[in-house]
């Protein structure tokens, strides 16, 4: 039995304040993702009223959602600056946590379009306190030789979190009203909406009791943290990480083009929305399986080698998926477009933290989760605007920008991993 758990237990060797830090954001995640499902279908309730400046609910549903992408990737590099130049990120990471949690329950309030908006671009505000700060923190309680394992296991369980909410978000609002101890009755959103609220302030919690900055955390207030486009130092053309960040952006993009044309897919290949889900979550199965043992095997085998492959996988798993009239094979395509962008994510982040000097990786590792928002607002919008010169024609364009970002990487980006250093050991700091 001992074997068995230390087999299980394994792959999440790492430092106590990462695995503390990953699971508080599983919990934020569960809770923000709640409101990707809760939103529209709050919208759409009856309940919400007030002016929709001339918009249809579609068109609001949309606006609140992007909303929260663009405020959140606008202000990464903001937050992941400051958090460099006061050399801290816990008490970044807590603000964003605080923020989350007081939006999150003043939703039970809101009850026109307006209130929504301001509610959810605040939202975007304070989880841009949240990210930059923790990949920053996960960096830099790493080593070169444990930081793509760190990172995976970082990614690992937020994306659990993330694919949890979604999965009783419905169930919780349909299964209402509840009634609560002294007789008092809510509906399903507020049920839905008190469930975020508890886990943002779990996360808190967890971060305060659980999570310190580390030691050799320093500040670099007084050096030039912007983030070139040229290589200065190096023999290539653009920055390692503006191409990093590049690639996570046509990465993103690409995977991106799926979620919005729900009614073509169904259509197209003659399925309902329960395969539909399916082929979604294949997605993101294969990102919690595979994040964590990729991140390790990078810190073994080098960072580069991963990511390229992982550029040059998602041209045929993305191309494929305009051209499959099989909701098994459709299915098939997800999944392994899920493989190559664990390849991708991990190894990047990985790779910009080698890459970044003392009290820069906020905003070093700032210009990926930035690209990687802006990736996952522009493929829903490419796919709205393109699938109407053909089903076919978003993946082809998606599976283009895969063989920019795989060709910039090849030429752009060097290795920097010369050393392995053995995995440490469980709980230690």
């Amino acid at each position: 039995m001992r074997s068995v758990l230390e087999r299980v237990i394994a792959p999440f060797a790492v430092d106590r304040r990462i695995l503390a830090l990953a699971g508080a954001r599983m919990a934020d995640g569960i809770g923000n993702s709640f409101l990707i499902i809760v939103i529209p279908l709050y919208v759409t309730s009856g309940i919400v009223g007030g002016t929709a400046f001339g918009l249809g609910e579609s068109l609001i549903i949309g606006l609140i959602l992007s909303l929260f992408g663009f405020l959140n990737s606008s202000f990464q590099p903001v937050t992941g600056r400051l958090s460099d130049r006061l050399g801290r990120r816990k008490p970044f990471i807590l603000v964003g946590l605080a923020g989350l949690a007081l939006t999150n329950l003043v939703y039970v309030f809101a009850e026109t379009y307006v209130s929504l908006l301001v509610i959810r671009g605040l939202q975007g505000v304070s989880v841009a306190f949240i990210i930059p700060s923790s990949v920053a923190l996960v960096n830099e309680l790493a080593s070169s030789g444990d930081r793509g394992g760190n990172m995976g296991v970082y990614n690992t369980f937020r994306l659990v979190g993330f694919g949890a909410g979604p999965a009783v978000a419905g169930a919780v609002v349909n299964l209402g009203p509840y009634t609560l101890p002294g007789g008092v009755t809510i509906n399903g959103f507020d049920a839905a909406f008190s469930i975020a609220t508890v886990t943002a302030t779990i996360s808190y919690v967890l971060v305060t009791v659980l999570v310190s900055d580390p030691e050799s955390t320093v500040a670099n207030a007084g050096a030039d943290l912007s983030i070139p486009i040229r290589d200065r130092t190096g023999p290539n053309l653009l920055d390692p990480i503006f191409t990093l960040g590049l690639a996570s952006f046509f990465m993103a993009t690409g995977i991106a083009l799926f979620a919005t044309i729900q009614p073509e897919v169904n259509a197209r290949l003659e399925q309902g929305a329960t395969w539909f889900g399916l082929q979604f979550a294949a997605f993101i199965l294969a990102q919690v399986a595979l994040q964590t043992p990729i991140g390790r095997a990078c810190d073994r085998y080098g960072r580069r080698p991963f990511i390229v492959g992982g550029m040059v996988l998602l041209i045929p798993t993305t191309l494929v998926q305009g051209f499959v009239l099989s909701s098994i094979l459709m299915f098939v395509a997800r999944l392994f477009q899920g493989v190559a962008a664990a390849m991708v994510f991990a190894p990047s982040l990985a790779l910009a933290g080698d890459l970044a000097g003392k009290g820069e990786s906020g905003s070093k590792l700032s210009v990926l989760t930035m690209a990687f928002g802006y990736g996952i607002a522009a493929g829903p919008l490419s796919s709205g605007a393109l699938v109407g010169f053909g089903f076919r024609v978003p993946f082809v364009f998606g599976s283009v920008l895969a063989v920019f970002g795989a060709i910039l990487v090849y030429t752009q980006v060097e290795e920097t991993l010369e050393t392995t250093a053995p995995v440490p050991v469980f709980g230690s700091e």
